[in-house]
């Protein structure tokens, strides 16, 4: 099947809508209305350097996103790419899509001159997991998350 990737457009809204939805539900996290306006603005805002790419099938049907960004490397001295969000429809995953996507996400990194890109999955996305390896360098850095509550 052959995949191609383009930048979203107002037309698209809903099929990236179902494709966002789809991906918070994986990693059991709660979407509402307010959330999706807030990232279909950054997607859209001219002054934020917040890319998304939908995936089309040879059939025309939206079947991934990807959601990326610049993201400063002290150690680096350089900004680097961060892959935010990746997600295939379920009836599409073992398809190449991801391939496609990680392979165009690397030429955006060359256009950008970002030396790396960088991203997170949880430890059990096992599927995913076997192509990331196939595909990019397994590092050996733990993450961390501090909670902030707001103040009273």
């Amino acid at each position: 099947m052959t995949t191609s990737l383009y930048s979203p457009t107002e037309q698209d809204r809903a099929d990236w809508q179902r494709l966002y939805r789809g991906y918070a539900d994986y990693y059991g996290k709660p979407m509402s209305e307010e959330i999706l306006d807030t990232v279909w603005g950054w997607i859209h805002a001219p002054d934020e350097p917040f890319y998304c790419r939908l995936a089309r099938s040879s059939a025309g049907e939206a079947i991934g996103l990807m959601h990326y960004r610049a993201m400063p490397s002290p150690l680096r001295g350089t900004r680097i790419g961060f892959l935010d969000d990746l997600f295939v429809d379920p009836a599409h995953r073992g398809s190449g899509t991801v391939d496609t996507m990680l392979e165009a996400l690397g030429e955006e990194a060359r256009r950008q001159g970002w030396p790396l890109v960088r991203w997170i999955t949880r430890e059990h996305n096992y599927r995913a997991r076997a192509v990331y390896d196939r595909c990019a360098r397994h590092t050996d850095w733990q993450t961390y998350e501090l909670t902030v509550t707001a103040a009273d």
